[in-house]
């Protein structure tokens, strides 16, 4: 154990956080994603787990150390609900209300088709697989920048 830091993360997770750079894409995925095979052609090239933990709760972690993007509106996305792209599911709820506490910024993660998920989430840096069970758990976050000390 570390001080200062959520004991949810563990050494791989925080070792692939700290690696990427801006801009760079994390997927953070729910148990039904094909985790797995589209992990083995990221950047990282292997799965990461979070696997007793919600989304939201794997999130919640996660944002706690690693700042969002403010300069692109992309800088999280939630998979859609196949044939209903405005649905959103509340384990999406969830989520959004997570970056709603840690962004500052009243800013909606965009919804991304999910065939084009899947090929997004191939150019990502990294790939953490939850414990989610709840359908469409599925999210990609774009790293931000710290600034530098006044």
């Amino acid at each position: 154990m570390l001080k200062g830091l959520d004991n949810r993360l563990n050494a791989d997770v925080l070792y692939a956080l700290r690696a990427m750079g801006h801009g760079d894409l994390l997927v953070i995925c729910d148990t039904n994603f094909p985790a797995d095979s589209i992990a083995r052609e990221t950047v990282l090239g292997e799965l990461l787990h979070m696997e007793n933990l919600k989304a939201s709760e794997a999130i919640e972690a996660v944002l706690s150390v690693l700042p969002l993007d403010t300069f692109v509106d992309d800088f999280a996305g939630r998979m859609e609900v196949v044939g209903e792209p405005s649905t959103v599911p509340q384990v999406q709820i969830e989520v959004q209300n997570v970056i709603d506490r840690f962004d500052g910024r009243e800013a909606r993660m965009i919804g991304i088709e999910r065939f084009a998920f899947y090929d997004k989430a191939r150019t990502a840096y990294a790939v953490i697989q939850t414990g989610e069970r709840r359908f469409y758990g599925c999210f990609m976050f774009r790293k931000g920048v710290i600034p530098p000390e006044s």
